[in-house]
């Protein structure tokens, strides 16, 4: 790099050095979201100030951090944490990347439910971003949830105490929900694993390589393991009228209406994300 180091110079170098991996509009986010971090700047601030010097110090760490990101770690994984609905979320190797199509399922939740003391369940806990974003927006909720991954259990309840809100966390294979109590719920929301095995070899190397597979991918021969078993439990513990909410692979929308339907569930409502892919569906439990 230069001998005098600026933002933009910093900005020219570190999508100098990846932009024969990644694509153009990729390693400019990469920049600003590496250079936010580091320098604990908003990226107004960075855009306004671009002939702002960096210290070698702080040089020396973006170097780092760039020569991680060649290797095709997840940005996230790098940095330690990252951002969800407004809030900030530290993840490991335990926990998945929180997508913006969770997001989506969130801000679904919240805007259909704007009511005080609902009683949630959330199921397959991760990094804690969806019980947590909850708790944080929704009016004296009482937020649980399960995972079967004790680390990423560990980790969720850091980000919960970051983020100032109480959950309550169960360490629970949810495949056998029956050997344990649950309470009576309003909500029950999840996103579980439903990338199915054939659809691997689609996927970047950078999700294959760093991301629990636990938490991504179910077998071809039963991709609807986890929401079948997901919407007997709320059968019997979703109060009547409370809402089911889960996150779906985009090719199963029909088989999760025929599910749901066949578990006596109504009001059964296939979303689209922002990207047009079928990948939120709701329903209610009529009795």
């Amino acid at each position: 790099m230069e001998t005098v180091n600026t933002i933009q110079s910093t900005i020219n170098y570190i999508k100098n050095e990846l932009k024969e991996i990644y694509p153009a509009r990729e390693t400019e986010s990469m920049a600003y979201i590496l250079l936010e971090f580091v320098l604990q700047y908003s990226r107004i601030h960075i855009q306004l100030n671009k002939d702002e010097k960096i210290d070698n110090l702080t040089v020396s760490q973006i170097v780092n951090y760039t020569k991680e990101l060649k290797t095709k770690k997840p940005l996230q994984y790098i940095l330690r944490e990252t951002e969800f609905y407004g809030l900030i979320f530290k993840v490991n190797e335990h926990t998945l990347i929180p997508r913006p199509e969770t997001e989506e399922l969130v801000h679904a939740i919240l805007t259909e439910n704007p009511i005080s003391g609902l009683n949630i369940l959330d199921i397959g806990t991760g990094s804690g971003c969806i019980p947590i974003s909850l708790a944080k927006n929704l009016k004296k909720a009482k937020v649980a949830s399960a995972d079967i991954s004790s680390g990423a259990i560990e980790k969720a309840k850091e980000n919960a105490l970051l983020n100032d809100v109480n959950i309550a966390f169960y360490n629970r294979d949810i495949l056998r929900w029956e050997d344990f109590e649950w309470e009576n719920y309003d909500i029950i929301v999840s996103n579980p694993p439903y990338v199915t095995e054939s659809e691997k070899e689609k996927m970047d190397g950078n999700v294959l390589d760093h991301e629990p597979h636990t938490a991504l991918f179910v077998t071809d021969h039963d991709p609807l393991i986890f929401y079948r078993t997901i919407a007997n439990l709320a059968s019997k513990y979703l109060n009547t009228n409370g809402k089911l909410y889960f996150e779906i692979n985009e090719s199963l929308g029909k088989e999760m209406i025929e599910l749901l339907e066949g578990n006596n569930f109504t009001n059964i409502r296939l979303q689209k994300d922002i990207n047009g892919k079928d990948r939120m569906i709701s329903a209610i439990k009529s009795k």
